[in-house]
């Protein structure tokens, strides 16, 4: 216990030196040189002018929007000029919801990655090969199964894991990180036993006929195995170097990373100490870790314009695909799964009230519509004690909307922080245990929203889907990948999903999410316009530079992805 206080505690003092370690705009006391960006096709999602040739820039602000002439007007003759040769500028992008740390330790193969699996021969040769290398005791950890995409249609069990992996404790969550597989080690590890109850917010599956568990624990009741986990400073730095790596390549110049402990908040700390953090971190935090931000007196928004604290995360219930999300119907099949609320609606309006109080926003994890009914009762009722305008507080995912959902998030002024990713992904995942009809009246109703005038900004939840690139996101909501096409939304209405109102989302509208004068300049180029190609095509258009500050942090034509 002293040890975790201790680490607790280490990370917010170092926190506390973001203040003085801002991103640096000058070079000693003289200004750096303009630099325009000429001969292009900008789209900058600014209604009072939306297109422009070019963009002048001097220290890390946009200093004038224009024509050519126009900005060599404003940079003087001295800019530095670089050619674009037709190519289009948006608003840097953004990723309003990402486990980027998470995915870098798979990138690093530090934890191993079954996404691709198709079956659990393929997960338990994945092991093995694990097994063969690491010494007898070390944890084998694993992310990225998915019942639709196994052959067998079930997930992975402690029989299965057993036979490749015995003498290493074992385990492997699935690609929503909701529901895990462990082997018999990992159970007798955690002392889960025939006799041991399913814990608050959790389901312990058990065998119909000898009631021993199977392995697979759902939600909260494979939070004591996940804590006997844990990763070094070095390791986190190396996976999170990788990740940041390829979230530059995609175009993301700020990522709002979704569940940080105190130990990877100490370890974006470093990397920006070190200058070595090339975009925007929003931090949203667990609310285990709210007495501790309280104590400090801090609130949203502390730190500096690279790294910030931003939410208060609350995970209220599960996934679709697992049946733990918090439905008002039963899943298809299953009359009495209602699925799961991960905390009771007392703690959460506990939370809610506290959090609300203290001027920290609020981003609760809820997929289902009975979820959702009681996050938006629990933010409802703290606005009713303590009114407060322009909260922002997030549902995160917001996947299963009735119009009454939607048009309370509008009332209460909540954002929608969504995913369309997923409806790449095989929509078994909705249509199996929701069935067709009510998957396709409820599920990622964008263009309801838009209409209704909720703020709606979009992520990936990597390494939940395979991706995190904004293009596939924004092709996605558009085509809709044959899912409900009433609800897709055009591509102008795409843009700003992962741009100004992600910004808007962090409280950072009037800094970036658009290119205008005073604003940062944080820009990505590509290779052809979004506007201008069929919507089927637009996950082939190249990021070619992603700039941050005005710096160039990404050029496809020098860069190399790390190995």
């Amino acid at each position: 216990m002293l040890s975790r206080m201790f680490a607790i505690g280490c990370a917010f003092a170092i926190l506390f030196n973001t203040l003085r370690h801002t991103h640096p705009i000058r070079k000693g006391n003289i200004l750096m040189k303009a630099i325009i960006f000429a001969n292009g096709n900008i789209i900058t999602l600014n209604p009072s002018k939306p297109r422009a040739e070019a963009i002048a820039i001097r220290d890390n602000k946009i200093i004038g929007v224009g024509t050519d002439q126009e900005m060599l007007s404003v940079a003087g003759k001295n800019a530095k000029i670089i050619h674009l040769k037709g190519r289009t500028v948006l608003p840097g992008f953004a990723d309003s919801h990402i486990h980027l740390i998470h995915y870098g330790l798979m990138l690093s193969s530090i934890i191993l990655d079954v996404r691709e699996a198709q079956s659990i021969k393929d997960i338990k040769e994945i092991v093995r090969k694990s097994a063969k290398e690491k010494p007898r005791g070390q944890w084998i950890t694993g992310h990225g199964w998915s019942t639709t995409d196994l052959a067998e249609r079930r997930p992975p069990n402690r029989w299965d894991l057993d036979e490749v992996a015995p003498n290493n404790p074992v385990i492997i969550t699935d690609a929503g990180g909701h529901v895990c597989s462990v082997n018999s080690l990992a159970l007798k590890l955690a002392n889960i036993r025939k006799e041991t109850e399913s814990p608050p917010g959790g389901k312990i599956d058990k065998d119909p006929d000898t009631g021993e568990p199977t392995g697979v624990l759902r939600e909260t009741a494979f939070m004591k195995i996940d804590d006997m986990i844990a990763y070094n400073d070095e390791e986190l730095i190396t996976a999170l170097n990788y990740a940041l790596d390829e979230a530059v390549r995609f175009g993301l110049t700020s990522i709002h990373c979704a569940w940080e402990t105190a130990q990877n908040i100490r370890v974006f700390q470093k990397l920006l100490m070190q200058g070595e953090l090339p975009l925007r971190v929003y931090l949203m935090i667990p609310a285990s870790l709210l007495p501790h931000l309280l104590g400090l007196g801090m609130h949203t928004g502390f730190g500096n314009p690279k790294l910030k604290i931003g939410a208060i995360k609350v995970l209220l219930d599960g996934t679709i695909e697992r049946h733990t999300a918090a439905v008002t119907q039963p899943y298809e099949g299953e009359p009495d799964n209602l699925g799961l609320l991960c905390v009771s609606e007392k703690e959460l309006g506990d939370i809610v009230r506290k959090t609300h109080k203290a001027g920290f926003q609020l981003a609760i994890h809820a997929i289902g519509d009975r979820a959702i009914h009681v996050a938006l009762d629990s933010i409802e009722k703290a606005l009713k004690e303590q009114p407060k305008m322009d909260h922002r507080h997030r549902i995160e995912h917001a996947s299963m909307l009735d119009d009454e959902l939607v048009n309370r998030m509008k009332n209460l002024g909540v954002i929608a922080s969504v995913q369309p990713v997923f409806i790449r992904s095989n929509l078994d995942w909705m249509l199996e245990p929701l069935g067709q009809k009510r998957a396709t009246r409820l599920c990622e109703r964008y263009r309801t929203l838009l209409d209704a005038g909720v703020k709606v900004a979009a992520g990936s939840d990597l390494p939940a889907d395979s991706t995190m690139n904004p293009l596939v996101g924004i092709k996605t909501a558009v085509t809709r990948h044959g899912f409900t096409l009433e609800e897709s939304i055009t591509v102008e209405q795409a843009l700003p999903l992962y741009t100004i109102n992600s910004a808007y989302a962090s409280f950072e509208e009037k800094t970036r999410g658009s290119i205008e004068v005073g604003k940062i300049a944080d820009l990505v180029v590509l290779s052809d316009d979004p506007l201008a190609i069929p919507p089927n095509k637009i996950d082939d258009i190249k990021v070619d530079m992603t700039i941050v500050d005005g710096e160039v942090v990404y050029d496809r034509e020098r860069s190399q992805p790390k190995k």
